[in-house]
């Protein structure tokens, strides 16, 4: 499998179905709408989406029925960068090569922007009639999850990195493949797995971020200690996909992707 070209291929199809979701820019108020599309056009790689998909092919899901939660991921997503670049949490002025959503249109706004992000998500998310997935995701992003890591980040980055790490990162990752599988409806045995493999693989992701941008785990811990828990963790994310044989092999080439980068 071309992996690349498979991203490549559902990132088009995210990309147009958040178009469709999206209020048009010409909508009243007009400045919130802009601001909202600015905010996730044109985005990266949707690779959080690409793993709902991934994670319900798994499972055995071949219809779009997953694709409303594979956009209310990416939309939940773009609500946490446009909110993390704000002033008051890391105080970005650029994310993507173009200035942040707070720069462009101002705090007041940016903040509205990363409510109505939030909210639309779940709208979008709600078209799957799955409560279980809605439990889930609410779960992840809570305190418990995503805002947790982001007070955690807050009060103190050198004593709670890990922590950060798996909430703020790992978490997403792991709430986009299993939603995928409650989706399909698949056992608990499988939602659990991948699960485990998601977190793995999101943590992974984290690390290799501060690889790149010598911060975080690696400032506090050296480079040689990120790369080589990132190895250990991106090998164990793998062993969880074991249960679904041939059937994980996209999950299984985005994961070396992943690691690849």
């Amino acid at each position: 499998m071309d992996i690349k070209k498979y991203i490549l291929g559902k990132k088009k199809i995210i990309d147009k179905a958040l178009d469709r979701y999206l209020p048009a820019g010409s909508l009243k108020p007009q400045i919130i709408h802009r601001a909202m599309r600015y905010s996730v056009f044109p985005g990266g790689k949707r690779i959080r989406p690409v793993f709902t998909i991934a994670g319900f092919q798994a499972c055995g899901g071949k219809d779009d029925s997953v694709m409303p939660v594979a956009c209310g991921i990416e939309l939940v997503h773009s609500y946490t960068l446009v909110h993390d670049d704000m002033p008051c949490m890391d105080d970005d002025d650029y994310r993507r090569g173009k200035k942040t959503c707070h720069k462009k249109f101002g705090e007041d706004i940016a903040l509205l922007v990363g409510d109505g992000l939030l909210t639309l998500a779940f709208q979008v998310i709600a078209e799957s009639r799955n409560i279980d997935v809605i439990k889930e995701i609410s779960k992840a992003i809570g305190t418990r999850g995503i805002i947790g890591g982001q007070v955690a980040d807050i009060l103190g980055k050198d004593k709670n990195i890990e922590y950060i790490n798996l909430k703020k990162t790992a978490v997403l990752f792991e709430i986009a493949v299993k939603s995928g599988g409650i989706i399909k409806g698949a056992s608990k045995r499988e939602i659990n797995a991948l699960g485990d493999f998601g977190r793995d693989i999101g943590f992974t992701f984290q690390l290799l971020d501060d690889l790149k941008d010598k911060d975080g785990y690696v400032k506090l811990f050296g480079a040689g200690r990120a790369k080589e828990k990132a190895e250990f963790l991106a090998k164990r994310a793998k062993r969880h996909l074991k249960i679904f044989g041939k059937k994980a092999e996209t999950l299984l080439n985005l994961a070396d992707l992943i690691a690849a980068s």
